[in-house]
């Protein structure tokens, strides 16, 4: 017996409340580490994790509408830093605002992946097209990646003919611009993200954050080159590269989980205590999660008493699923399979049990 949030879809206009609040322990190590754990914390609260679980359509406007807007902001901070560039030829200004240029367009394809989202799941894409943010995020990865090798060629070359960085101020001033363009971005993304329930645009928000951080490092070229030291403006443009390719070993490991359906442990967890503790279920086996876009996919296997009747197991097994909506954060599809206990000593899997080499069960 299997029931699915497709085959009938959960109510969600009632009046029970949904609670996603969860604990965390916020106490940080010391030092840079605990610096920067305080810079790039990612703990959901309950002011920000009023998630848009009820209406899927709805958190794909709200992704569509937030990368809209932080496309718009990036280009406008890269507008300008290209024409405070094009005065000073700073290489560390190059780098960063080469890099800035590749986060708005970086944003394309997951604005692409949005409106694709929004397409309805048919006899080929069954499980819709939530993928397509992965897809997205591939060529995110490639661009980044690109942008890192621009700025090493560049740098490497001032490296050897160092110049003085003309208009200084100015610089200055676009790399403070950097700055504050990225980290609004990154504000954004990462709120919204987090709503909605998209790693991947709240991984672009993280990485808008990065971003402006790195405008900031432009500030020491500028310094060096009026105390008399111009050779700092490629240094900082190599330390920037390096940065980048830390930012590209990072998103790469996320893509590779996210390609590779993997998850984070301590939700399957979750979901098998939550389904574990629903009225008559004795016992939950088989726990599979995928993300689909910024949706989650889940598929379990519960037990129930075999003398139970048809109607009565199908009520267990809904239960399941309306614990698992309310309780699993952007849980959006649940199968759940009603397994027999077996009390009575007969084995109910038995005409499947030739097939069980071809069966891949969870850990």
């Amino acid at each position: 017996m299997t029931r699915d949030a497709t085959s009938q879809d959960h109510d969600h206009d009632h009046d029970h409340d949904h609670d996603h609040d969860h604990d965390h322990d916020h106490n940080h190590s010391g030092g840079l580490r605990g610096i920067f754990s305080r810079i790039f914390h990612t703990h959901g609260h309950a002011d920000q994790q009023q998630i848009l679980a009820s209406d899927p359509a709805l958190a794909t406007a709200e992704g569509i509408r937030t990368v809209w807007l932080a496309l718009a902001a990036l280009g406008a901070t890269t507008v300008v830093q290209i024409i405070i560039l094009i005065g000073s030829g700073s290489v560390a200004l190059l780098a960063d605002t080469i890099h800035n240029l590749g986060d708005a367009l970086n944003s394309i394809p997951l604005l692409l992946a949005f409106y694709l989202a929004r397409r309805a799941a048919d006899r080929r894409y069954t499980y819709g097209w939530g993928k397509a943010e992965d897809v997205a995020g591939i060529f995110i990865v490639l661009s980044i990646a690109v942008s890192a090798a621009i700025i090493f060629w560049e740098s490497f070359r001032k490296l050897l003919n160092p110049e003085p960085i003309a208009f200084a101020g100015w610089v200055a001033a676009a790399a403070i611009i950097g700055f504050v363009g990225n980290e609004a971005v990154a504000w954004l993304q990462i709120r919204t993200g987090r709503r909605i329930g998209s790693a991947a645009l709240v991984a672009d928000g993280m990485h808008a954050r990065t971003d402006g951080l790195t405008s900031l490092a432009v500030l020491p070229a500028v310094i060096g080159s009026v105390l008399g030291f111009p050779i700092v403006d490629p240094i900082v443009g190599i330390i920037i590269g390096v940065v980048i390719l830390f930012i590209v070993r990072d998103s790469a490991r996320t893509m590779w989980h996210r390609l590779m359906d993997a998850i984070d442990p301590d939700l399957v967890d979750r979901i098998e205590q939550v389904a574990g503790d629903t009225n008559a279920v004795q016992h939950v086996h088989d726990i599979r999660v995928r993300w689909v876009g910024h949706r989650l996919h889940s598929e379990l296997h519960i037990v129930v008493d075999e003398d139970l009747p048809t109607h009565a197991s199908h009520a267990i097994a809904e239960s399941v699923r309306h614990e698992l909506l309310h309780q699993i954060p952007y849980l959006s599809v649940v199968s759940v399979h009603v397994d027999p206990c077996g009390h009575s000593g007969n084995d109910h899997h038995a005409d499947l049990a030739h097939h069980d080499h071809l069966i891949q069960r969870p850990a």
